[in-house]
């Protein structure tokens, strides 16, 4: 199922053509039609594409599968969700394609480490573990993802191995989570955020009624000092959604929807 050779391409090609009008194709044929669009006499734009020039498009594509989601719950129609996660499959098998080529790994070897991924991490299904509940099952999950990257030369520590590509406030929620399970339960706990924001909210009011009388200029500037504040603000309000299970960059998508629609409300 990996990339095919020059004469499977070929036998691909003389296939196709042999099936004019064809509306139907499956895996292996995906495989077939990026092989040939990579091939030296494919497409030339396809044939330029690295993993690194492609990561803009999965950042586009992810959020047009979000957006896709979004569309289904609210029309009950899957067309467009159906066409997104091709687009994202699609990058997956270029990703893959561009692997095989450098002999790295093929999208076989994809296939069969998420599957090993899926069984290992699944000791409740396919092994003789128990798990009753969500909880358990999120536990054990997050015990074998341990030992999975025990001795892996890209890990460092748990707070650097979130990614930093991750949107701001998903990120910082998961730093904020995985503070409070290794280092300090205490962090970021209901009461005391609610009291750090009173705190940063007086000292925000009072850096704006200081800023127009400075008369020199300090270490920092007015804007640099209340971006301070805010990024303090911003990491106890992760702190808080974290502690009541809540997506603080779901919430914020939700309540930017409210003030959308108030605005421009769909007909």
């Amino acid at each position: 199922m990996g990339q095919k050779t020059g004469d499977e391409l070929e036998r691909w090609e003389i296939s196709q053509a042999r099936e004019a009008g064809r509306t139907k194709y499956n895996f292996d044929d995906l495989t077939g039609i990026i092989g040939r669009l990579r091939a030296p006499d494919g497409c030339p734009w396809d044939r330029e594409q690295t993993h690194e020039s492609l990561k803009p498009c999965m950042t586009e594509e992810a959020a047009e599968l979000l957006a896709a989601i979004r569309i289904y719950d609210r029309t009950g129609n899957a067309e467009n969700l159906c066409e997104e996660l091709g687009d994202i499959l699609l990058q997956v098998m270029m990703h893959a394609a561009i692997a095989e080529e450098n002999g790295v790994f093929s999208i076989d070897d994809v296939v069969n480490g998420v599957a090993q991924k899926m069984v290992y991490r699944h000791p409740h299904v396919f092994g003789e573990v128990s798990a009753d509940t969500s909880e358990q099952v999120l536990a054990n999950w997050e015990e074998l993802k341990k030992k999975e990257k025990e001795g892996k030369e890209w890990v460092k520590a748990p707070l650097h191995d979130i990614p930093e590509e991750l949107p701001a406030m998903a990120r910082a929620q998961k730093v904020v989570k995985k503070i409070r399970k290794l280092y300090d339960p205490s962090f970021g706990a209901e009461e005391a955020g609610l009291a750090k924001l009173e705190e940063l909210a007086h000292r925000l009011r009072s850096e704006e009624l200081a800023r127009t009388q400075r008369q020199e200029e300090e270490e920092r500037t007015p804007q640099e000092r209340i971006a301070g504040i805010l990024g303090e603000m911003s990491l106890v309000m992760a702190g808080i959604a974290a502690a009541n299970g809540l997506s603080l960059e779901q919430i914020v998508r939700d309540k930017t929807d409210d003030l959308v629609e108030k605005y421009e409300p769909e007909e």
